[in-house]
């Protein structure tokens, strides 16, 4: 079995480009997966053909000797953008080892430990109370979720004093716990928007009264010793990861206790073999793993895979897949979560090829945010 051929697609997902990879076999299997929307999109396609040089007519079944070749390439650890071709490479050598076997991927991780995946719905917003609490049993009523990841943020945080805004905060959450069912779970993504860690310590402290789920990324990565500093001052689950690239970094970031649960990407931190790593380091710390997933219907199958097989594993970040036309049977939660499908080999989807045969052409931009006094918001 050998590697024959790589093909690259230009996907779309909702607003977002999806680049798409797709390694073919000698023997008539295809691996496939899609690579994270970082932008830009299209230096995606010359990365990945220039990455194919290194693995064309080898055995893909060799995933860890090919991945450390293609890591090795780079006299320095590749970026976001290396880690990405990586990761899409990786991605489709399990999926076609696990063809070659017929059995799911999951069973090439030792087997799995969960029947299912508990997901949760990403709304990134603060809607109005009566507006968000419709949205969320509309998302209950359908598809039997209980866990949901909002905003915290109800005004402008750049433009109000930042008392008030954790006033509202911590006031939204408490009118949210006081209307909605019991069983649901709140989590909150400030996506790194705060510069100061001790005003990241005041939301966290103001809303843990409430009982979040988790409070996700308050501030940036850069510094991952302030984030020891800031835990030990939080009184509610940090959370944490979608940022950094390989299990060095995690591996930091735990050794000053710098988060409750950890949320790699498997489709940013070089693929599932590194993501693997990452979660047996998070595993002796005694901490969970709840991956970021913002991603289309293929990233979340492979994060399926790693969840069903990871002792660790929380919760998956998961977007319903109505916008990605390019799978045919996407994971589609029942009761909260994704089932396992062991009847199916790889991945366990099946890719509409006919449905990406025609090129998406888009000038998709990551939104700045702006200060009253005209300066870009630290991001």
């Amino acid at each position: 079995m050998k590697i024959d051929r790589m093909r690259v697609f230009m996907s779309r997902d909702a607003n977002r480009p999806r680049v798409l990879l797709a390694l073919d076999s000698d023997d008539g299997l295809t691996g496939w997966a899609e690579c994270y929307n970082h932008g830009p999109d299209n230096a995606l396609a010359p990365l990945l053909e220039y990455l194919f040089g290194f693995i064309r007519g080898q055995d893909p079944r060799r995933i860890e000797y090919l991945i450390l070749h293609l890591t090795q390439q780079c006299r320095f650890p590749p970026g976001a953008l290396g880690l990405a071709a990586i990761s899409a490479i990786d991605h489709c050598l399990w999926d076609l080892s696990a063809k070659a076997l017929n059995v799911p991927v999951y069973q090439l991780l030792g087997g799995h430990v969960r029947d299912r995946v508990r997901v949760y719905a990403g709304v990134y917003t603060a809607p109005d109370p009566a507006v968000a609490r419709d949205q969320l049993d509309r998302l209950n009523a359908d598809w039997g979720l209980t866990a949901f990841k909002l905003s915290p943020f109800r005004i402008d945080l750049h433009a109000h004093r930042w008392g008030e805004v954790v006033r509202t905060s911590a006031e939204y959450f408490r009118v949210l716990r006081e209307t909605m069912r019991a069983d649901y779970e709140f989590a909150f993504d400030a996506h790194a928007q705060i510069f100061e860690p001790i005003q990241a310590i005041q939301l966290g402290n103001a809303l843990a009264p409430y009982d979040p789920l988790f409070l996700e990324e308050p501030i940036r990565m850069e510094n991952v010793e302030a984030w020891g500093t800031m835990k030990a001052q939080m009184h509610c689950t940090l959370a944490t990861g979608e940022s950094l690239y390989n299990r060095f970094e995690f591996l930091r970031l735990l050794n000053v206790r710098g988060a409750d649960i950890i949320q790699p990407d498997i489709c940013v931190v070089g693929g599932l073999l590194e993501m693997r790593k990452i979660a047996a380091i998070a595993e002796a710390h005694y901490v969970t793993v709840a991956p970021h997933n913002p991603m289309g219907p293929l990233a979340t199958a492979v994060n399926l895979h790693f969840a069903a097989a990871q002792p660790n594993f929380r919760i998956l970040e998961y977007r319903l897949p109505h916008q990605a036309p390019y799978v045919k049977d996407p994971y589609l939660p029942r009761d909260g979560y994704l089932d396992l499908r062991p009847e199916r080999a790889g991945w366990g989807v099946e890719v509409d090829e006919e449905a990406i045969k025609t090129p998406v052409v888009t000038h998709w931009q990551r939104k700045i945010a702006f200060r009253p006094d005209g300066s870009t918001a630290y991001i």
